[in-house]
């Protein structure tokens, strides 16, 4: 039997260990004072919820200067100044739904909304969904409202056409190449939403930063400027919406490459062409539409020479720099474009062991003889240089594959036409 249980001890501090705890009880003090002046006014969540968050920061810093978080290093957590930081706070108990077009929050009623919350709504009133938490957040004079929701789903059904493969190459000059078992090329144009807008924001840049700061003419432009930003992103998640769903419904298996694009956006030359396109993002899209759709993400080691390897005989290239963008083969003379060489590559990556692409398979890296596949569990999971399985040693091999499969539903419009 497990019981909670408590020990009381008396403390001797010093001199200034009794300072330190007076400094923390007028802090406690302080927080206690300043949330209780705003009680009713505004709901309890609002003040909760942002000590929360302070306090995950807090942590996120000490673990990073200790070396026990992976990423960049994290800086001391800022002040936060009205007008230079984001205007948002969570509910996290309280009244919160939906109906029609309108939500209704704690403390601050039933509030109207631009689309239609049915869907939430049907769920809801089903029992088959359960509202955790709502942020109410600003991005360029709009609010919005997001629901941490709980649902029960389905396991998603056998894919509509099962044993469908498509390799895709995300590049600079077009948003995906993919090749799919057909041999059918696809090709979806990415917006390049920044590229497009760059006139207008450098037009917005200057205008603001000639306004008296405080005045209501700066005001009026910095909300310009944040318009101007909104739409960028706006414009780029929907084109990563719309391709990364029509290819979880269309194909079983989608293989892409596992990128390492925090590296990639160092290149100061490239690293607004990569960011424009997305590529993070729409590896994560890809990552959990697929098993929605009942289909599987396969990953291959980033390390691993899709650009490079013919994709006829298999030659791999010593080096392509990346303004050329035919693929030349000396051994057996292939000419092709290099995304679509890549996006082949890829495919046939996958179709090497497709007996084995299961759930619960092996990861597989084709070229090694008398390889036998480590079990693995579903998710995400890296081999080779990128990480393993805990307690299993990794495999030498020229590519590595990785499986993801993970439950959902969404329904989006197609980008482009398939054959």
């Amino acid at each position: 039997m497990k019981v909670a249980q408590a020990y009381r001890f008396a403390l001797d501090p010093a001199p200034s260990q009794e300072r330190a705890l007076r400094s923390h009880a007028g802090a406690a003090r302080f927080a206690w004072n300043w949330g209780l002046a705003w009680w009713e006014q505004n709901s309890k969540c609002a003040y909760q919820e942002a000590f929360r968050d302070l306090d995950r920061a807090l942590r996120d810093f000490i673990k990073s200067r200790k070396g026990q978080r992976k990423g960049r290093k994290l800086g001391f957590p800022k002040f936060k100044k009205r007008g230079r930081c984001r205007d948002s706070f969570r509910f996290s108990t309280g009244t919160m739904r939906c109906a029609g077009t309108t939500v209704t929050l704690p403390r601050l009623g039933t509030i109207r909304t631009y689309e239609s919350t049915r869907k939430l709504a049907r769920r809801l009133e089903a029992g088959s969904a359960r509202i955790l938490s709502a942020t109410v957040s600003r991005t360029a004079q709009r609010w919005f409202v997001s629901f941490t929701v709980e649902v029960e789903r389905d396991a998603p059904e056998p894919h509509a056409r099962p044993g469908s493969v498509i390799g895709i190459d995300l590049g600079v000059t077009t948003l995906l190449t993919g090749v799919d078992d057909t041999g059918i090329i696809i090709t979806v144009p990415g917006p390049r939403p920044l590229r497009a807008a760059l006139r207008k924001l450098r037009r917005a840049s200057r205008a603001h930063s000639r306004k008296t700061p405080g005045s209501a003419n700066r005001r009026k432009h910095a909300a310009r400027l944040a318009r101007i930003h909104a739409r960028v992103s706006h414009v780029r998640a929907d084109a990563l919406h719309k391709a990364t769903t029509t290819l979880a419904a269309r194909y079983q298996t989608v293989v892409a490459e596992d990128l390492n694009v925090a590296g990639m956006v160092r290149n100061r030359k490239l690293a607004r062409a990569i960011s424009d396109q997305g590529f993070g993002a729409a590896r994560r899209m890809l990552d959990y539409k697929v098993g929605w759709h009942g289909g599987q993400l396969i990953l291959a080691d980033r390390f691993y020479p899709s650009s490079r390897t013919c994709s006829g005989c298999g030659a791999v290239k010593a080096k392509l720099p990346l303004h050329v963008r035919v693929f030349t083969c000396e051994s057996c003379g292939l000419v092709l474009d290099r995304d679509v060489n890549a996006a082949r590559n890829l495919r046939d990556l996958a179709a090497s062991g497709a007996e084995r692409l299961t759930a619960c398979g092996g990861m597989i890296r084709p070229g090694t003889a008398g390889h036998v596949p480590l079990k693995q569990e579903p998710g995400t999971v890296h081999a080779g240089k990128t990480g393993t399985v805990a307690g299993q040693p990794a495999a030498a091999g020229r590519g590595s594959l990785t499986q993801s499969t993970r439950n959902g539903s969404c329904v989006l419009r197609s980008p482009f036409p398939f054959g």
